[in-house]
């Protein structure tokens, strides 16, 4: 049986590792060509796509900071000079700063905001740019939780997230007439690398206040990615889907239920 994405073209930043290597690889099992972008971890990214030529898949590393303009340009003329086309890009790159409002610096600021804001407005232009040419394609944006709720000494994090939410919209209604669907999935308490440096037990830490139980994977997150760029979802778009066992759906209920 024919691979749903065989044909299809897939930009995923940040795969080197974590969320965007489960996307890469989730992606290539449904047989997409997958650009794996990293910024520093060349090779982190390198594992991703032998690991996605390992299942008969094409793979590109592409290098480029995604908050940087020339950098971003840079990176998409060489997916279109290797493969000619983009059909789906992911925008999961992100970085984050764990300290209080009143201690966060501009420089710590800025650099959150320009790798997980600006950096999925520079490549979702760019992407567009190109899939208008196609006569279509699908754009994920990688939020978090903290796009519903606060996240405490995470405010440059949340803010950027919270504004990929509403770039999400926005770009969904301005993109809707080239057949471009933009969508948001927001994960909830997911076990990666940067997260088990957050607690001795990140798993049952975060287990024990999610309804379903469990933290959520890499491949949760993922599966939830190939939905929205799939035909199952095709009259989706401008949403945000949360994957997180119910834990952003549960209130503070000071009542046993």
């Amino acid at each position: 049986m024919q691979k749903e994405f065989h044909g299809k073209v897939a930009l995923v930043t940040g795969a080197s590792k974590g969320v965007g290597k489960g996307v890469a690889l989730q992606l290539a099992r449904h047989g997409a060509s997958v650009v794996v972008n990293y910024n520093s971890d060349l090779k982190g990214a390198e594992a991703t796509a032998e690991e996605i030529r390992g299942m008969g898949v094409p793979a590109m590393v592409a290098q480029g900071n995604v908050g940087n303009a020339t950098e971003v340009e840079a990176m998409f003329a060489k997916v279109k000079d290797e493969f000619g086309r983009l059909d789906i890009l992911v925008n999961n790159a992100g970085v984050q700063t764990w300290k209080a409002l009143l201690e966060l610096t501009e420089a710590e600021w800025d650099h959150v905001l320009d790798t997980n804001l600006k950096g999925c407005f520079l490549c979702t232009q760019q992407a567009a740019r190109m899939m208008k040419e196609l006569g279509g394609g699908r754009i994920v944006n990688i939020g978090s939780g903290c796009n519903k709720v606060a996240f405490p000494r995470l405010v440059n994090y949340t803010a950027s997230k919270g504004g990929m939410e509403q770039l999400t919209k926005v770009a969904a209604v301005e993109l809707g007439k080239y057949g471009i669907r933009v969508n948001c999935v927001a994960p909830g308490a997911v076990e990666i690398e940067r997260t088990k440096e957050e607690a001795g037990d990140y798993a049952g830490t975060w287990a024990g206040v999610t309804p379903l139980g469990r933290v959520g994977t890499p491949m949760d997150i993922g599966r939830a990615v190939v939905f929205f760029c799939g035909e199952l979802s095709d009259f989706v778009t401008g949403q945000t889907l949360y994957v997180d066992g119910g834990l952003f759906a549960k209130p503070q209920w000071p009542y046993e239920y």
